[in-house]
């Protein structure tokens, strides 16, 4: 499972996977500064951890996520870290979510060519349930525990929040990537029995 997050430097968190569920509009709203730098990080997960982190950026700067920037991603990152960890394209059935960037014509000609007959992906071989953050590791588990750690004191630069994200990935316990592996199938057929409503309570164990 494969997603892309922003970490902005002064800790503002991203909540568009947050919904609030009532019978009254609260009229809430959030206030935040466009300008804060940030970095779009990439982050696979499966079976044994973690693949990434990997940093959208130019010249020290972050930058937006395209699909030539997908591609490039998927070229020069993924495919030597599949090597380096010893792991068969051919056995990789890679999952990611509709954001545009992602089911560009070039981005899903590049994947399917990487991995033909395996990209679970609206467009893909398999298709993918849009706004599903509740069935996607990163969403459900991953991203609010990285941030947890990254913003546990401030951060002053880019190269230290960067430095941050990297030791955090590092650093996540292994079993705690088992579990959230192990609540996915749970979370399917809950979300099945459902027919893709409301999820009350979050699975964390299965």
């Amino acid at each position: 499972m494969t997603d892309e997050a922003q970490f902005h430097l002064d800790g503002t968190v991203n909540k568009q996977n947050c919904r609030v569920w009532g019978e009254e509009n609260p009229h809430a709203f959030m206030v935040q500064d466009e300008q804060t730098p940030s970095l779009t990080v990439w982050c696979g997960v499966w079976a044994k951890g973690i693949i990434g982190p990997f940093f959208f950026e130019e010249r020290g700067h972050g930058v937006s996520v395209t699909a030539a920037r997908y591609c490039g991603m998927l070229e020069d990152f993924v495919v030597p870290e599949l090597r380096r960890l010893r792991i068969a394209r051919r056995k990789v059935w890679w999952q990611q979510d509709g954001a545009t960037a992602h089911t560009a014509r070039a981005a899903l000609t590049k994947l399917e060519g990487l991995f033909p007959g395996k990209l679970i992906s609206k467009g893909g071989s398999v298709q993918w349930p849009p706004r599903s953050p509740d069935l996607t590791i990163p969403d459900f588990f991953l991203w609010g525990y990285l941030k947890s750690q990254v913003y546990s004191t401030p951060i002053r630069s880019l190269q230290q929040l960067k430095r941050r994200v990297r030791a955090a990935m590092r650093a996540a316990p292994e079993h705690m990537v088992q579990e959230a592996l192990a609540a996915l199938p749970v979370r399917l057929r809950k979300c099945s029995r459902l027919k893709g409503g409301h999820m009350e309570h979050v699975l964390l164990r299965a």
